[in-house]
C-alpha cells in the first residue's frame, strides 16, 4: 500500500496500529483547532503518552505531511473501528468555532483526498450527513465515505466551516476523480 506522492515531510508517530485490519473504505477530515505547519501537525503526535495521531495533515500553508502509514491504523478519531478503515487528515484551521480553513488547506484537501481515492481504485467519494446511515452504511465498490470525529465523541471536529462544506468536498473529489 502506497501513501501519497503529495507528502512533502514525514515524521512517522509511536501512536498507531500495524497493520490495519480492515480495507480503506473511509476518509475522516478533522480539524486542527490551532493554526500550524505540517511539520508541527507530526510533532504533535510524537509523544506515546498523547494517545493520538493521524495518516495525513495539511498546514497552513498547504504542505502535506505523513505521520502514519496508510497500511497502519491512526490514533485520530475516537473510533477504533473508524480509524481501521479511515484515512485521517488533520487540517489546518483556525483556533476558534467554526475552525475555519483558508482556500490553500481546503484545495489541497480535495487534491489529497481524489489522490487517496484514486489510489484505492475508488470512483466516487459519499457524504451521506447522517451518523447511522453512514455507519450502516456498506460502500459499493468504487465508492469511499467520509465520516467525522464528532459522530464518535463530544467534539466539535472538523469545525462547523468543513462539516457544511462536506458534500462539495465529495462532489468535487468525485469530479476528478470521473
Amino acid at each position: 500500500m502506497s501513501n501519497s506522492s503529495l507528502v512533502v515531510y514525514t515524521q512517522i508517530s509511536p501512536n498507531k496500529d500495524k497493520p490495519r485490519n480492515h480495507a480503506i473504505d473511509r476518509i475522516t477530515p478533522h480539524c486542527t483547532a490551532e493554526p500550524m505547519t505540517a511539520e508541527e501537525i507530526c510533532a504533535c503526535f510524537m509523544r506515546p503518552e498523547r494517545e493520538a495521531s493521524c495518516n495525513y495533515g495539511i498546514g497552513g500553508d498547504g504542505r502535506v505531511s505523513l505521520c502514519v502509514d496508510e497500511s497502519d491504523r491512526s490514533w485520530c478519531s475516537s473510533s477504533r473501528e473508524n480509524d481501521h478503515r479511515a484515512i485521517t487528515i488533520e487540517c489546518c484551521s483556525e483556533d476558534a468555532e467554526p475552525y475555519a480553513m483558508n482556500d490553500k488547506v481546503y484545495q489541497r484537501l480535495i487534491e489529497l483526498c481524489a489522490d487517496i481515492c484514486a489510489r484505492h481504485g475508488k470512483t466516487k467519494l459519499l457524504w451521506l450527513a447522517d451518523k447511522e446511515k453512514t455507519l450502516a452504511y456498506e460502500p459499493q465498490e468504487g465508492e469511499m465515505v467520509l465520516s467525522v470525529h464528532r459522530w464518535f465523541a463530544d467534539k466539535s471536529c472538523p469545525g462547523d466551516w468543513l462539516y457544511e462544506r462536506l458534500g462539495d468536498l465529495a462532489e468535487r473529489v468525485t469530479e476528478r476523480l470521473q
